[in-house]
């Protein structure tokens, strides 16, 4: 008896893990019906906290094993669709429609991000045997926020936008916060101050202080370069 009721427990939690990732559709629909309305701040403040529980639910999925209590939903693959919308699709359209790329260059953004995102999405290189990423993970989400609230000029904004579209396909190595482990406590701190200076950004509807614009920018060039900082160090090559 005392077997069963703690299998139903699991099962409970196992599902109740699947059930937090999901919400992350929810979170993509109301950033999308606010990016519609261009309510720009209220649609990162939802792609923030949609960027906050993948940021959660997988350590959840590991320590509940939803492989073994919940086989039935394929979480890996839930989770892909949610960051396909949250990560590239949504923000994609939201530097289109808010004019921050003038013409033609709106249109090569857009297309180029949605496109070569949907390629790297299915690829098989994407994770590194530490828990890493193998190439830059399309976290579009962080780059487009980051340019609402430092507004750099066209000029730059679109040659950083090429570099990163073909980092995707480069055997170049991006940390995962949660997952790899060197250097990991400075990267969960980092990871959690971007964080709330995003949705700072956003609540303030992207006015925020020097100091805040200044910190989104150095948090996120941290993210960005710690992988390739930690390849740089390693005696054994990415694969």
């Amino acid at each position: 008896m005392r077997y069963d009721c703690f299998m139903t427990a699991s099962v409970i939690r196992a599902f109740s893990v699947h059930f937090l990732t999901a919400t992350g559709a929810v979170f993509a629909m109301l950033a999308l019906l606010a990016a519609v309305d261009e309510r720009w701040g209220n649609m990162f403040l939802w792609l923030v906290v949609a960027f906050a529980v993948d940021g959660i639910d997988g350590p959840l999925a590991r320590k509940y094993d939803v492989r073994t209590h919940a086989p039935h939903i394929d979480g890996a693959l839930l989770d892909l669709i949610i960051d396909y919308l949250t990560y590239v699709f949504i923000p994609a359209y939201a530097l289109f429609q808010s004019d921050i790329l003038p013409g033609i260059w709106a249109w090569i953004a857009l297309f180029g991000i949605t496109f070569s995102s949907g390629l790297y999405f299915s690829g098989s290189w994407m994770k590194t045997a530490d828990y890493s990423f193998q190439g830059f993970p399309a976290c579009w989400n962080m780059f487009v926020l980051v340019i609402f609230a430092a507004t750099p000029p066209p000029g730059v904004v679109v040659p950083v936008i090429a570099v990163l579209a073909v980092a995707m396909f480069m055997p170049l190595k991006f940390i995962h916060p949660t997952r790899t482990k060197r250097w990991r406590p400075v990267s969960l701190a980092v990871a959690l101050v971007w964080t709330v200076l995003a949705a700072y950004a956003a609540i303030t509807h992207f006015q925020p202080v020097a100091a805040a614009q200044i910190g989104l920018v150095v948090t996120s060039l941290y993210l960005l370069g710690a992988g390739i900082a930690q390849q740089l160090t390693e005696d054994t090559p990415l694969r």
